[in-house]
């Protein structure tokens, strides 16, 4: 098993700075997921790493070597796009094998490598049809098995189930959590999806405009966030801006709330962050009146006008509790050791 790292990694396309300084150390069989809006860098690391894009400064380093002066052909990478990629005029046996092909490995070998790849993705009765005779999942599944046949040192996925239905996407993910677990593979896994991320990655790296904001494990980054934008784009965040806080204290709308701790020291504004099932609707709190109540399966959304801070707030309960109706009256309170504290 071999890691990867980007260090101070730079690519800009015209005046538009793609990656800036991008640090990024992946263990070997770890798996990493790239997390972020349109435009914020994800694919073109994956790109960088793979040897489609040069880079302005900076390097990768695989197994302690520079591979940023190497050719994409002459990395030992395997790639999963989007689209799939496969050769419509080869079957699904003969997509699998064109990597080995090209490496000039033996008949023998190609064949004992494509069956262990057919097996491992479960497409063994299909090893003879062609890509429009397969579904979406199956041509991913193929998309995989071709780039795991060379034996790659990193696997690179750029978010290779987006274009497949919910009810897909959630089993074939499970399914590549799976095979990359069994294999012990250094995987790279970009998406704009926070499930995805959450669910099937070892670590988290959020980015935003060319730049790694976070990286951590799945709870660390959706409970502790290491800045506003982490908090906002990761989950669901109720958002109180512009407090006083001083002495572990902060004033919001005439009354001083505990806060479990913050960083720095003084008398300061700051913004309170506080994900919606934290909150609670009880006997304490702050008064207000239900707008809206959504039923979403296992829970549901209630949404909450504040009377003296004027704000809407979210808040999820489970489908156990009371059911809501708007303009009821309540009150909503939150624990102090679930608020974020963010200098403004």
């Amino acid at each position: 098993m071999t890691g990867i790292s980007f260090e101070q990694v730079a690519k800009s396309f015209g005046t538009t700075r793609a990656l800036v300084d991008f640090d990024l150390d992946v263990e070997a069989g770890e798996f990493i997921s790239l997390l972020g809006p349109s435009g914020c860098g994800k694919t073109t690391a994956l790109r960088v790493a793979a040897g489609f894009e040069s880079l302005d400064r900076g390097r990768v380093i695989v197994g302690g070597s520079d591979i940023s002066p190497i050719p994409a052909h002459r990395r030992n990478m395997g790639m999963v796009f989007q689209s799939y990629s496969l050769f419509p005029n080869l079957d699904v046996r003969a997509n699998i094998e064109f990597g080995l092909r090209t490496r000039r490995q033996s008949t023998t070998e190609r064949r004992a490598r494509v069956d262990e790849m057919l097996e491992l993705v479960q497409l063994t009765d299909q090893a003879g049809r062609f890509a429009h005779q397969l579904s979406g999942g199956q041509q991913q599944r193929v998309a995989l098995a071709r780039a795991l046949a060379i034996r790659p040192d990193v696997l690179l996925l750029d978010e290779p189930l987006s274009a497949l239905d919910a009810q897909v996407r959630s089993s074939l993910r499970d399914e590549i959590r799976r095979i990359q677990a069994e294999l012990g593979i250094t995987t790279i896994f970009v998406t704009h999806d926070q499930e995805e991320a959450l669910s099937i990655s070892d670590r988290v790296g959020v980015m935003s405009n060319g730049r790694l904001e976070q990286i951590d494990t799945p709870e660390s980054v959706y409970r502790r966030p290491a800045t506003p934008f982490v908090a906002r784009f990761v989950g669901r965040i109720n958002e109180f801006p512009s407090l006083r806080l001083d002495a572990r204290t902060v004033e919001c709308a005439g009354r001083r709330l505990p806060v479990a701790s913050s960083e720095g020291s003084g008398s300061r504004d700051v913004l309170i962050l506080i994900r919606p099932e934290d909150l609670r609707i009880d006997d304490h709190g702050f008064d207000g009146s239900i707008v809206r109540s959504t039923f979403m399966g296992p829970v549901r959304t209630v949404e909450i006008r504040l009377d003296r801070l004027d704000r809407i707030v979210e808040v999820v309960e489970p489908c156990s509790a009371d059911v809501r109706h708007p303009g009821e009256r309540v009150r909503v309170s939150w624990p102090s050791s679930e608020l974020l504290v963010e200098d403004v």
